[in-house]
């Protein structure tokens, strides 16, 4: 169940995306020398999204939030949620999304009007990441045949748009409403043939053999030291190719992030972990993958690198 990294804004659009990936090694959409602005978001806003949202403000003003990050206490906000559901990460994540967080999450992922401001730009984002991540998966030709495991399937934003291209889609996320929620939605856009395979399964207990692994906006979930083993095993099912996104752990957004945490909305319930880029790209090279492919998705309150691996 992919919950979509949020962010500060950025000035780029989704035609800043290129629609096709160059041979070289790095391309970037986000300008790094944009001008720090201040977003008009409401603190009613802010308080309904969950943990990854960032509370936005201009860079002048980071550096003043900051010294209020101290003053909260989020770790022990979340320790006190973990206790609730009587277990770690894992449990918090499973009983979220299938909770109030599949009903928050299921309107984000959705069409519906029932958005605020800040969730529907979210929306927008993560439609971007769906989107490039194809691109990058049809770059190469045709997907009819190809085999691909949808890992953090989320409601089927990635899987049913697989299926209509063709390919052989085995989906699987941790929460039951989720994939209760995809496997309907596939059944309205597809015929019966191409249905993927839908399970209810956390990234740990995946198994089999694919050309292509996706895992979208999941590793968010995981903390460097989990995501190391998560990122070997997603490749070790992985024949061709492995695509990830995630939220990009820098000292700027990660300061965002905490200030983020100064507005903890009802529904806060998961742990949200930021990732460098150079961590996740030596956890590739140590199983024998190398990044080919490296894109940056931002809007106002959403961020997330999406990189392609292949083995080396």
């Amino acid at each position: 169940m992919p919950i979509a990294p949020s962010l500060l804004s950025s000035s780029s659009s989704v035609s800043q995306f290129l629609p096709r990936f160059p041979n070289a090694n790095r391309f970037n959409v986000a300008s790094r020398s944009r001008a720090a602005t201040v977003v008009a978001a409401s603190v009613t806003d802010l308080a309904s999204i969950d943990s990854t949202t960032i509370a936005v403000v201009g860079g002048g003003s980071v550096a003043a939030l900051a010294a209020m990050v101290s003053l909260t206490d989020p770790e022990r906000r979340r320790k006190l949620q973990a206790e609730e559901v009587g277990g770690g990460d894992k449990e918090v994540v499973r009983e979220y999304f299938n909770s109030t967080g599949f009903e928050r999450w299921r309107k984000i992922y959705g069409e519906t009007d029932e958005v605020n401001r800040v969730q529907k730009d979210i929306r927008i984002g993560h439609a971007k990441t769906v989107e490039n991540a194809m691109l990058m998966l049809t770059e190469e030709g045709s997907l009819a045949g190809v085999t691909v495991c949808d890992a953090g399937c989320g409601t089927g934003s990635l899987s049913i748009p697989l299926a209509k291209e063709g390919a052989i889609v085995s989906a699987s996320d941790i929460s039951a409403a989720m994939v209760a929620e995809a496997q309907m939605k596939a059944k309205q856009q597809l015929p019966s043939e191409n249905l993927p395979r839908f399970e209810v399964n956390d990234l740990e207990s995946l198994s089999g053999k694919y050309n292509t692994v996706v895992c979208l906006d999941v590793l968010i979930h995981y903390p460097q030291n989990k995501a190391d083993g998560m990122i070997a095993h997603l490749a070790s099912l992985a024949e061709k190719r492995v695509i990830l996104s995630f939220a990009p752990k820098t000292f700027y957004y990660d300061i965002l992030k905490r200030i983020g945490e100064l507005f903890p909305g009802p529904s806060k319930a998961t742990r949200a972990y930021l990732h460098a880029e150079a961590d996740v790209e030596r956890a590739l090279r140590k199983v024998g993958w190398k990044i080919s492919k490296r894109g940056l998705i931002t809007t106002q309150f959403y961020f997330s690198r999406l990189i392609e691996a292949v083995p080396m």
